[in-house]
């Protein structure tokens, strides 16, 4: 007699479904588009036509921009990207005396302005200076009879730049290099393969998008100086730019000067992605034992000491030292707390638009993780070719939609009102903050996408499964990985803008002045010595936040 057989029937569970992105991903299209007003208002008139200045340029001095500014990007990119990313690894991967102090020092020339460093290195090194005074005094030569490197060139105003550029290399470098799998490096140490093989070879690919981002920085910013090629008499494009708009008065021009240097800013942008291809960076494993320094012994410990102490006295000792003698010579005449003003405006400035640009930078980063699409990818890139814009182009391009918007609401209010609304928004600290987010947004997006590069996408998968909805396995598992790279990002913000003046003098209220502001106004007067003070005085307002910014670095072992 046959049994009836019990089956149980286990149901299936749903497959996964795709959930809709955040609600907050929605506005980053937007919010590009309102960051990118400013260049897509410079582009637009960049199509205007234009009269006889720009056929004058297209046919006397374009190729000379082109070449100078070429042969200053090549240079600088150079002697940066070596001096950062060698650096970075020799902190990281060695034992030496001396190595916790140099991990902060490597970063101490970030806070030097660039011009300010070419005013420096101006004094104490051209004819009149002390270095060549003393050389005649010693040797009884007059000037012509013995050679000596012309300061004012285009090689001196590369080395200007890249002294005090190569720490945006460094920075993310670094970090880049304590996030790599040590397995990968003991596995190469295990080989044979010694420290420097294991550099060439694994942790220098690894570290591809953390370069990247950090030459792409550097190059922009090199590519938007005008200060320290103006001082130096090197013709660019941004002295071409100046020339044509404030000079001569022809925006149109200007614009399209503007529009070529993003141009080369958006094709070494695309050419890095395209040598890219689909190779991804992020580590295999994220049980990792801390990287353990190898102990440098013989001739390669002052090697060490000698590679990383160099970029720290000629980006940082050398030029802080001439301003320190400088200023204990002749100084500012004003008393010392005429000062404080200039520093409260620095650093409230400053503060907001980091916070402001590590915001949208966040907001836009993590839409396009979310939420790809061209539209949005390509609103997110236009957006962050600001940095690669000289500081007065970005603000002439802030102040002609806010000034529509003052005249437009002006105009209707005293149609229907009665009244006069005057300038609401052009001439006040919000448009200034808004054109210093325009300005450094891509320096919050390079270190931002250089941490998210990195970050494994099985953890965030693995949120998914267990019923995290996107935006909440941002909340908990991505934002605490990347709070390393939020707080580099606002901090490279910062410094960054504590030493923005173009931006600062055209936008900015009436009443309001900033340390960099004061020395731009003596130092157009010639009056270098008794600029000092306030060069110093940016120099150290910006020391607090790097140091802060390394002993984070100690402490985490993650993308910063």
């Amino acid at each position: 007699m046959s049994h009836p057989v019990a089956i149980t029937l286990t149901p299936v569970p749903p497959p996964l479904r795709r959930r809709r992105a955040p609600f907050w991903t929605a506005l980053a299209f937007p919010v590009a588009l309102c960051i990118a007003g400013p260049i897509i208002a410079v582009l637009v008139m960049a199509a205007t036509p234009t009269g006889a200045v720009w056929r004058q340029f297209w046919t006397t001095i374009l190729p000379e921009l082109l070449g100078n500014s070429a042969l200053l990007a090549l240079l600088v990119g150079l002697m940066a990207g070596s001096a950062g990313v060698i650096s970075a690894w020799i902190v990281t991967a060695c034992e030496f005396r001396g190595r916790a102090a140099l991990e902060v020092a490597l970063l101490l020339p970030m806070a030097m302005p660039a011009y300010v460093c070419g005013y420096a290195y101006t004094w104490l090194l051209d004819v009149a200076g002390p270095v060549q005074t003393a050389i005649r005094d010693t040797t009884g030569l007059h000037y012509g009879q013995y050679w000596f490197p012309e300061i004012r060139s285009l090689p001196g105003a590369a080395m200007m730049l890249a002294m005090v550029l190569y720490p945006y290399v460094f920075l993310l470098c670094r970090s880049a290099f304590l996030q790599q799998s040590v397995c990968l490096l003991e596995a190469s140490r295990t080989l044979g393969n010694g420290l420097a093989r294991t550099f060439l070879h694994v942790a220098l690919p690894l570290a591809r998008p953390a370069l990247a981002a950090g030459l792409g920085l550097v190059l922009m910013e090199t590519l938007a100086d005008f200060g320290t090629v103006q001082h130096f008499a090197v013709r660019t494009f941004t002295t071409a730019i100046y020339d044509a708009w404030f000079g001569l008065g022809d925006r149109g021009a200007a614009s399209q000067l503007a529009a070529c240097l993003m141009g080369c800013v958006a094709l070494l942008i695309l050419a890095e992605r395209l040598t890219r291809g689909g190779r991804r960076y992020h580590p295999m494993t994220t049980r990792q034992p801390p990287l353990r320094p190898v102990r440098l012994s013989g001739w390669r410990q002052p090697a060490a000491i000698i590679a990383c102490l160099l970029p720290v006295l000629l980006g940082f000792v050398v030029p802080g030292g001439t301003l320190l003698a400088m200023m204990v010579e002749v100084g500012d005449p004003l008393a010392p707390d005429r000062f404080l003003p200039f520093a409260i405006n620095s650093l409230t400035l400053s503060a907001g638009a980091a916070v402001l640009a590590v915001t949208v930078a966040a907001l836009l980063a993590w839409a396009a993780r979310l939420h790809p699409g061209r539209l949005r990818a390509a609103a997110s890139r236009i957006a962050g070719l600001g940095y690669a814009i000289p500081g007065s182009v970005i603000a002439v391009g802030v102040l002609v939609p806010f000034g529509a918007f003052d005249n437009a609401v002006d105009d209707w209010a005293r149609r229907h009102l009665g009244v006069s609304t005057g300038l609401l928004l052009s001439g006040t600290m919000a448009a200034l903050l808004f054109a210093y987010v325009v300005r450094f947004l891509a320096i919050a997006q390079g270190a931002i996408e250089s941490g998210l590069a990195r970050l494994k996408p099985s953890l965030t998968a693995a949120a998914r499964v267990l019923g995290r909805k996107p935006g909440q396995a941002v909340r908990e598992v991505e934002l605490p990985l990347t709070r390393g790279a939020l707080l580099s990002a606002a901090i490279l913000v910062f410094v960054d803008t504590m030493k923005e003046l173009p931006a600062t003098m055209i936008v900015r209220p009436f009443d309001l002045d900033t340390l960099a502001v004061r020395v731009n106004t003596l130092a157009a007067d010639e009056r270098l010595a008794e600029a000092s003070t306030s060069a110093l005085l940016i120099v150290l307002v910006g020391l607090l936040p790097i140091i802060v910014l390394t002993r984070a670095m100690r402490r985490r072992r993650e993308v910063v």
